[in-house]
């Protein structure tokens, strides 16, 4: 999230925090595609991570940025830590360990998408390379350890890292050494909302299968094939995972916000100050429990919005439902994820046969098949055949959706083209980790420094 909210509405029940979400809905022909990436910065020729600080470090490229582009600068406690574009698009900011992401604007077509990455491409690379920074496009950190890795000076990254160690044993390696690929996609109602969060939760683990790129940390193999999705298994259970309530009968907006109500929060933000609340729930303070110990200590809309963006679920639910199951990866996955999203959920038809496919799928079944994933990706098993065979049928449904969606570029092409990263998947058997591995064990020799240079943007 590129900039925490402030909205001073005071919550008088619960029933506005239902409503917060539902005011989210929209028609289908105001349907939108927001996609958010994050890449790891380097410092070119001796690939160690970039410093906050200093004349070629993280803080220098985003003023740079923000020269270039006229963008609005974002603060905390006088120091820039983002841009959000004028007209109330995308948003450039820094992640814990110094990843950059854009988190993109609503747009129409994937084909737009694309164009939005490829210009967010070209102009970090034009303000990053004075400074001899480049950007590698992986899942993981492959060889810095934590402790090496800068730390940026943002109030609610010293929060977290101060509360991470105390409810899981990953969570400072997911702050600072992963990246993602996520996909925000609308919702029209609230029986259309629970369909799409039911199918996107079973399907996601398909997802981090087929984008699976995060295979080294530490300067070796870990064994899995995406790192990035196990670390997730052990950050913080009371805000990750599968959510098992969505597959029950009465699953609803008010359900939803009656989790997020038991989940403990981060921060308040009163004014430019970030007050530290870990192990209070949003129901508690909805309760009385924080008044006397922070400024104006009763709950208010902002307050909500800030807390919902600090739930970490495979899905969460906002005022649109966010996709968050997959790894960082390079260009083409950036419109490749997409892509595989938005012929799903967009089309009526391959949406309503996908979601027949998991009707009678179980929770364990889902969560076990989750849990293989990042371990053995495409190979992993489910119900007697692989995650592959599995993915081939879903990426049909996505490529028939896409098609049927009609979207064209200039040049008269459609979506389906987007898929083609995937499709390579799928052709040979191998997620794009395993590719990675097998370079790793062949021409680079072990030698992981070969990443810096095959995986740059």
């Amino acid at each position: 999230m590129a900039r925490d909210v402030v909205d001073e509405t005071p919550i008088e029940n619960c029933d506005v925090l239902v409503n917060w979400i539902r005011e989210g809905e929209k028609p289908e022909e105001d349907f939108r595609i927001g996609t958010e990436h994050e890449k790891f910065g380097f410092r070119i020729g001796t690939n160690r991570p970039i410093a906050y600080e200093g004349p070629d470090g993280i803080e220098a490229l985003l003023k740079a940025m923000e020269k270039l582009l006229d963008w609005e600068t974002i603060m905390d406690d006088g120091r820039i830590i983002g841009l959000a574009a004028k007209s109330g698009g995308g948003a450039i900011s820094i992640e814990p360990g110094g990843q950059f992401e854009l988190s993109g604007a609503p747009l129409k077509t994937i084909h737009e998408t694309c164009r939005e990455a490829h210009t967010h491409l070209m102009h970090t690379q034009k303000c990053a390379e004075p400074l001899n920074i480049g950007f590698l496009g992986v899942g993981s950190s492959p060889i810095w350890s934590y402790e090496e890795t800068p730390k940026m000076p943002k109030s609610r990254y010293d929060i977290m890292r101060g509360y991470m160690p105390k409810v899981g044993t990953r969570g400072l390696d997911m702050m600072h050494r992963t990246c993602t690929i996520q996909v925000n996609l609308d919702f029209s109602s609230e029986t259309d909302m629970v369909k799409k969060m039911r199918l996107s939760l079973a399907l996601q683990p398909v997802a981090t299968a087929l984008f699976a790129n995060s295979p080294f940390m530490d300067g070796k193999p870990t064994g899995r094939l995406s790192e990035r999705s196990e670390i997730w298994k052990d950050t913080d259970n009371n805000r990750a995972g599968m959510l098992p309530f969505v597959f029950k009968d009465d699953f609803s907006y008010e359900a939803y916000v009656q989790y997020a109500l038991d989940v403990p929060m981060y921060f308040l933000k009163r004014g430019d100050k970030y007050h530290d609340v870990t192990g209070v729930t949003f129901r508690e303070f909805m309760s009385g429990k924080l008044k006397g110990d922070i400024p104006n200590g009763f709950p208010m809309m902002g307050d909500w919005v800030n807390h919902l963006g600090t739930i970490f679920p495979e899905v969460r639910l906002k005022r649109f439902l966010e996709m968050r199951g997959a790894d960082g990866g390079p260009w083409r996955g950036i419109c490749a994820l997409p892509a595989f999203w938005v012929g799903l959920l967009y089309d009526r038809q391959s949406l309503d046969e996908a979601y027949d496919m998991i009707s009678d799928w179980h929770f364990d079944e889902m969560q076990a098949l989750r849990d293989a994933v990042s371990i053995k990706g495409l190979r992993a098993e489910f119900r007697g055949e692989t995650v592959l065979e599995l993915a081939k049928k879903v990426v049909a449904l996505s490529r028939q959706g896409l098609f049927r969606r009609n979207r064209l570029s200039d040049t008269g092409l459609d979506e389906t083209h987007f898929l083609e990263p995937v499709q390579e998947t799928l052709a040979t058997g191998q997620a794009p980790a395993e590719k990675m591995l097998a370079r790793y064990k062949g021409d680079w020799k072990g030698d992981l420094n070969h990443i810096f240079e095959d995986y740059a943007f």
